[in-house]
């Protein structure tokens, strides 16, 4: 292999035969300057390729269009010692180019890092010792890691350093009201080695992390925060240090020392960083809230006994009992009692719901009033709840394009800083007090200490954890950072109807017969698997009607139903099916029902022995909420479409009803995507909201894809955004969220820019003292972080 070329080696699922590995070796090749041989018993590619030419990447796109997959493994690691956004910057660039790595995002808010990665070139133990390398440190995140116990101790950590750093610096900051209000103080507060010996203490005992922070830095060819510090801090110590020694030497030399400003510096700085963890420790509160409502135990039921055991020691398959008042632990299905259950906290959804033998039910969610036995059908990492803390955390450690300004600027910005304060020393010293070092020194060290890129560094990511996870309260699900920053552009939302719009479960609305016609009806129709046919039998059920077998039955697929119950011949269907049949409709009848299929209602006609005996109208009822929902989505300035296969006369019914303007009716569902496209094509921003398997392409196509959550799992998966349940308020309420954290994020980068733009000038030209510049750096981080923390309290 030259020195100019890389070689990754991947694996490949989905092979077969060795035609399979022969098509995607020739894919592979067809490459410039590509030379790749497949291995089919061992399912690897290995590659050989142009360093700058291609990536990684490259070859998986290849693969994946020849119909085949690559194996990739995503690791989560916990990132140690990183202080501001161009440690973090400077991770995910090293990362980001080790052969084998697909993606590389490194979150300075939760300091951790997911890293998606080819496992057949690389391990978990090469990327933490690429992050070792850099000077900082990582390790795995399990699932029996405790990040809220590691956090807190780093902050009793930090805590003890502050109030160390604090008890140092007191003396010295005293020594200040001496310059300023003439205030006499005992002379050994005013002695240079006494000064000397604090601010030694300071610097480089409890100041030494800048300093080691700085090294590795600039070891590994970037510059970061530390720098500045160790820079601004240092200048002013071994300038005290200087005339301490000149004092030293001369009787009668009057010493002007600085030593408080590298001790008040250093000291200002901690408290910011110990402001700055407490309040961001607050961002990832929804998660914790989450998280919390996994039950620790559950009532396992044996041959023998009940007994409590661990979670994680629950199996799917078994029997599991649940009392009033209890957490249901596991995903599960009810198969002995009824109750009802408080799903609010995961779905949103207010009401409780009645849960009776059959019924689903979602672990994180409260039991109310009845005892029930359910038998676990998802535990672990598989239940509903993990995946929504999986999708959260994903979420709050993803990046938004939005955050792209902000690390391009604090990759530039510290050497900027430099530079600045050099030139800043040098204008003082020459030009505006000429050969007077003091003031040139106090000038460029305020520079050095307020120009710290931190804020800028947090404005994104501590806005999207809060967001993100504000939003997941409420049942709203972003996939990703970039899909909060790109819904806030929707201005077309498209929603299917059957399942969105409506319940997606046709209802009987009206029936003119008796009990006994109902339960002959519904007992030919409970041989039937049409829609309908299963909403009359739903409604029969409700008057605890015994429904007979039928001695005869037979399907006339787009007419109706026809058979036989104890010698009675029964028609079930179309006013044309009845007719052919040789049944007459009543006039009356005719005249009454023919509105009805204006109205979104179907109108099924029966007859007994050839007599007809009633009809009966069914419908998929629109959902309550849906009509206010539309309203709020106009308020908020978005178009509202529906896209449905149905016919145009009842899709026009229901959007009569929900307030919908637009409709798009009898669309083929292979032709749903193409009508998306058609949208887009207009300049609209456009947002698809759907629950099927059939609305999976339209999700895709869509500049945004909203799966209900109560659909199919295809549609949820296709979806960037999931709302939990069915409550169509949470459409509005997306939107939002969106728009209120990134209007959060452009006030934390307005603020964190201007506040450099304003605060290097002003420095530089002497107005701050150096300690009232560190002070102002430490609270700029902490008041981006307090703003975001501000979305907590969004209304939705």
């Amino acid at each position: 292999m030259s020195e100019g070329n890389n070689q990754i080696t991947l694996g490949i699922n989905g092979m077969s035969c060795a035609a399979c590995a022969h098509r995607i070796e020739k894919e592979l090749n067809s490459l410039t300057e590509v030379k790749a041989s497949v291995n089919l018993s061992t399912e690897q590619a290995t590659v050989i390729y142009p360093k700058k030419a291609y990536g990684a990447q490259d070859f998986i796109t290849t693969i994946k269009k020849t119909g085949y997959n690559v194996k990739l493994n995503k690791v989560e690691l916990h990132i140690i010692g990183m202080t501001c956004a161009a440690c973090s910057n400077r991770i995910e660039k090293v990362l980001s180019k080790l052969p084998g790595v697909i993606n590389a995002a490194i979150n300075l808010t939760t300091e951790q890092g997911t890293i998606t990665y080819l496992p057949d070139n690389l391990d978990v133990s090469d990327l933490i010792h690429s992050i070792q390398k850099l000077g900082y440190d990582a390790e795995e995140i399990r699932e029996d890691t405790s990040q809220h116990d590691h956090k807190r101790r780093e902050l009793n950590h930090k805590l003890l350093k502050l109030i160390i750093s604090s008890i140092l610096s007191l003396p010295l900051v005293l020594t200040m009201f001496t310059h300023l209000l003439n205030i006499n103080l005992p002379s050994l507060l005013m002695n240079p080695y006494f000064q000397f010996t604090l601010a030694s203490l300071v610097q480089f005992g409890i100041g030494w992390q800048f300093y080691v922070d700085a090294y590795k830095s600039l070891r590994s060819g970037s510059a970061n925060m530390a720098v500045l510090v160790s820079l601004g801090t240092s200048a002013a110590y071994l300038y005290s240090v200087y005339q301490m020694i000149l004092w030293a030497r001369e009787t009668h030399f009057e010493p002007h020392l600085y030593f408080e400003t590298s001790a008040v510096l250093t000291t200002l700085i901690l408290f910011g960083k110990y402001l700055e963890a407490r309040a961001k420790s607050r961002t990832t509160q929804a998660l914790s809230k989450l998280l919390n409502l996994q039950a620790k135990k559950a009532r396992v039921i044996t041959e023998s006994e009940e007994k409590l055991v661990d979670i994680n020691k629950v199996r799917v398959g078994q029997y599991i009992k649940i009392k009033p008042g209890e957490t249901i632990p596991i995903d599960g299905r009810v198969i002995e009692g009824e109750t009802t259950v408080n799903e609010s906290m995961l779905t949103g959804e207010s009401m409780p719901i009645h849960k009776v033998n059959g019924a689903e039910v979602i672990g994180g969610t409260l039991n109310q009033y009845g005892t029930v036995v359910i038998e676990a059908t998802h535990v672990g990492n598989d239940t509903a709840l993990a995946s929504i803390v999986k999708t959260v955390e994903a979420a709050q450690g993803s990046k938004a394009p939005i955050q792209r300004l902000a690390d391009t600027i604090s990759g530039y910005f510290v050497p900027i800083v430099v530079i600045v304060a050099i030139l800043t020393f040098l204008i003082w010293i020459t030009l505006v007090q000429v050969g007077h070092f003091e003031p040139a020194l106090v000038a460029s060290v305020s520079v050095l200490v307020i120009a710290c890129p931190c804020a800028l560094g947090l404005a994104t990511p501590t806005s999207i954890m809060v967001g993100t996870g504000k939003a997941a309260e409420t049942g709203i699900l972003f996939k990703g950072g970039e899909f909060v920053e790109q819904a806030h552009n929707i201005d077309t939302l498209v929603l299917d109807k059957t399942g969105t719009i409506t319940h997606g479960e046709p209802q009987v609305t009206h029936m003119e017969g008796d009990k006994q016609t109902l339960k002959l009806i519904a007992s030919l129709e409970n041989h039937s698997e049409h829609p309908l046919g299963k909403a009359i039998v739903k409604y029969a059920k409700q008057f605890e009607l015994h429904l007979e077998h039928a001695d005869h039955f037979q399907t006339i697929p787009g007419q109706g139903i026809i058979g036989s119950i104890h010698e009675q011949d029964i028609i079930v269907g179309n006013a044309a099916f009845l007719e052919e049949n040789e049944v007459h409709i009543p006039q009356e009848v005719v005249k009454e029902t023919s509105s009805v299929g204006t109205q979104a209602q179907t109108v099924i006609f029966s007859a007994i022995n050839r007599e007809y005996t009633d009809y009966i109208t069914v419908s998929d009822q629109v959902k309550s909420s849906a009509r206010t929902a539309i309203s709020q989505l106009k308020s908020l300035g978005i178009s509202v479409v529906m896209l449905t296969g149905d016919n145009y006369n009842i899709a026009r019914s229901i959007a009569q009803q929900v307030g919908i303007d637009e409709v798009i009716a009898e669309v083929k569902p292979e032709d749903k995507a193409h009508e998306i496209i058609q949208l887009q094509h207009t300049g609209a921003k456009v947002g698809m909201v759907g629950d099927g398997i059939n609305d999976a392409p339209a999700l895709v196509q869509a500049d945004i894809g909203i799966a209900v959550g109560t659909g199919s799992d295809i549609a949820i998966e296709s979806a960037d955004i999931t709302i939990l349940g069915s409550d169509l308020m949470l459409l509005p309420k997306a939107i939002q969220s969106s728009r209120y954290t990134i209007r959060n994020i452009r006030q934390n980068l307005f603020w964190a820019l201007g506040y450099n733009v304003a605060g290097i000038p002003i420095a530089a030209c002497g107005i701050l003292a150096p300690w009232v510049a560190g002070l102002a750096m430490a609270l700029s981080s902490v008041s981006v972080v307090t703003n975001a923390l501000r979305l907590r309290h969004m209304k939705l």
